[in-house]
């Protein structure tokens, strides 16, 4: 199994230098934004409208590998395809993936110039997923609140309470990751320990560092936080097979518990 990457949402050098200098894989400029004010009405989300400059800019500023999530498949996507791979990223994310068409659609434009990586957030595209691990990703990311509002969850950990995402997770060999980390003793409202515990069990080999993790870090250095946080990572995954079900069970007694319409909560 490949070292657990963590991937932080960041356009500021400053910071990704000092996450990266404490172990972060690399950054995610992300594009993503037109429909997504619609989709995401009244759910408490981050819309980031990151520039072709921001790429270049944390391009310039890091050797680590930098990931452009671009909008959805439609007639900008051929634009889009290419702005990314001028400004220097090393891997394009496809969100809001449907089926194999579109995903093929980029393949043929990229042409292996870059790694491609989607995003499982629809309910067209838990169905496809078959379909979708024929094609050669660079990773797999279960989008939880895309899917839990397309689906009217009650809130966005009832794919994992309920079983997609391991269902999901069976059909890739590619890198596969959910949720988001923050620091080990963090989280609402499903503390963060568990949320990695549950990463481990099902494989995982990545997840994203977002806005819960930059709230948590403020005024503090990321140079020994992000060491705190692999530590954890590799604690998980020495659990004995005990401790693996206790905390999985202990995982779905606090999903349970949550109260219905929380589309709000966030790792």
């Amino acid at each position: 199994m490949n070292p657990f990457e963590l991937l932080l949402f960041s356009t500021d050098p400053t910071f990704l230098e000092e996450a990266v200098a404490g172990g972060v894989s690399g950054a995610i400029v992300d594009w993503e934004w037109v429909g997504k004010e619609e989709r995401q009405a009244g759910a408490d989300t981050e819309i980031n409208r990151h520039t072709i400059a921001d790429l270049r800019r944390v391009r310039a500023s890091t050797a680590a590998r930098v990931v452009c999530r671009v909008n959805a498949v439609g007639e900008h996507i051929e634009r889009e395809l290419e702005e990314a791979i001028a400004g220097g990223a090393d891997e394009i994310l496809v969100p809001m993936v449907r089926g194999p068409a579109e995903v093929e659609r980029v393949l043929r434009r990229v042409r292996s110039r870059c790694a491609v990586g989607i995003l499982v957030e629809t309910p067209e595209a838990v169905e496809a997923a078959p379909l979708l691990a024929r094609l050669p990703l660079s990773r797999v990311y279960m989008g939880l609140m895309d899917l839990a509002l397309a689906r009217r969850s009650p809130h966005i950990f009832e794919a994992v309470a309920d079983g997609t995402v391991e269902r999901v997770r069976e059909r890739f060999e590619a890198p596969f990751g959910f949720g988001g980390l923050t620091l080990p003793e963090r989280g609402e409202p499903v503390p963060c320990a568990l949320l990695l515990a549950e990463m481990c069990r099902l494989r995982c080999e990545f997840s994203f560092l977002r806005r819960s993790f930059c709230r948590d870090v403020r005024g503090r250095d990321l140079r020994s936080e992000v060491p705190r946080l692999l530590d954890a990572v590799r604690a998980a995954g020495a659990r004995d097979a005990r401790e693996v079900h206790r905390d999985h069970d202990t995982l779905l007694r606090v999903i349970a518990a949550l109260p219905h319409a929380a589309l709000e909560a966030r790792a």
